[in-house]
């Protein structure tokens, strides 16, 4: 991302300082990892706009317009002593424009389109990976925003390369995200990185009973016990469990190595995503959920993804991943 494009979005204002006039950037792109490995900062934020797994999943588009909708905002965040703009820098997004382009002219009802839908998310994929395997073998840990749950494939593999081992994934999510592999999508990405070995322990947190297939489920008891979920109903509804227990649960299975975080905004009640749901979690359980895990000596990556902002949500949309990225900061700069 460019200074001027920075400038162009910063609001100043006299007597104060924002995000973007203290944020750090990269003054060109030649090597990822050269440019990032003797820099002072701990996390880089990348962003992902695209849709193309979500359309590849039957799901509703939109996912493309969270990256734009953050940044507006993160970068008009107060910087002061409460929060840490210094720790964060800002690599940019990837450009998927002509991916977006071919899914305009493609028709969710014709499996023809859905299969080459599947083909470019395989290509998206590449991409992914390879950003992330330079930011984790620079040793700094990657917030990624934007697009399809897709991209928890990429985040995976790229983390598991540059670590040289598998690694544990904690998903906060109304979907397992297990499904069939049927050629790429935002609905398998963690079932294609379980077979190919990238991904070890994977806990999903608050599934939703009324929308994970009995075959899912059973894929998901029995691979290898390396697969743990809880209910929302259990949680929210029966009040079987507590929230903060069931973390501190979550956290012991995926903790005893390098994890990631990965957070579907379908799981909170209310936001305009690609599954947006009337019940689930609230905005405040998912930033208790961000800055305990992000609190972590272990954290890999922090991923937010499956918003779908329209012209009149995207401000709100900002303001609560803008949240959830400062809460991670906060916490993982403990």
């Amino acid at each position: 991302m460019s200074k001027s494009k920075i400038e162009e979005l910063v609001v100043t204002r006299s007597g104060e300082s924002k995000f973007g006039e203290q944020i750090i950037i990269l003054p060109s792109l030649t090597n990822i990892y050269d440019d990032l490995i003797n820099l002072d900062v701990k996390h880089v934020l990348i962003g992902i706009p695209e849709a193309v797994g979500v359309f590849a999943n039957y799901g509703k588009s939109g996912a493309s317009k969270a990256w734009d909708a953050t940044i507006k905002i993160l970068l008009n965040t107060q910087n002061n002593h409460l929060n840490r703009p210094e720790q964060l820098l800002i690599l940019g997004h990837l450009d998927f424009s002509e991916a977006q382009k071919q899914l305009s002219k493609w028709d969710q009802n014709n499996e023809k389109h859905i299969k080459k839908a599947r083909a470019l998310v395989s290509e998206i994929d590449k991409e992914v990976s390879d950003v992330i395997y330079n930011v984790v073998k620079a040793g700094k840990i990657p917030i990624v925003i934007g697009g399809g749950h897709n991209n928890a494939y990429g985040n995976i593999k790229g983390s598991s390369l540059a670590l040289n081992k598998k690694i544990n994934v904690v998903n906060f999510d109304a979907h397992t995200d297990f499904r069939a592999l049927e050629g790429r999508h935002s609905g398998n990405g963690f079932s294609y990185a379980f077979a190919e070995g990238f991904l070890n322990r994977y806990f999903i947190f608050g599934i939703h009973k009324n929308y994970n297939s009995q075959n899912i489920l059973n894929e998901a008891l029995n691979a290898d016990n390396s697969i743990k979920y809880n209910t929302f109903e259990s949680i929210e509804v029966q009040k079987i469990y507590k929230y903060k227990s069931e973390m501190k649960k979550a956290l012991k299975y995926v903790s005893q190595d390098a994890f990631g975080i990965e957070i579907d905004c379908d799981a909170i009640a209310n936001v305009p995503s690609s599954a947006q749901t009337p019940s689930g979690f609230s905005v405040n359980q998912a930033r208790q959920f961000v800055h305990f895990f992000g609190s972590h000596k272990k954290t890999s990556y922090l991923h937010i993804c499956e918003a779908a902002p329209t012209k009149k949500t995207a401000t709100q949309v900002g303001k609560l991943i803008t949240y959830l990225i400062t809460d991670f900061i906060r916490a993982n700069s403990n």
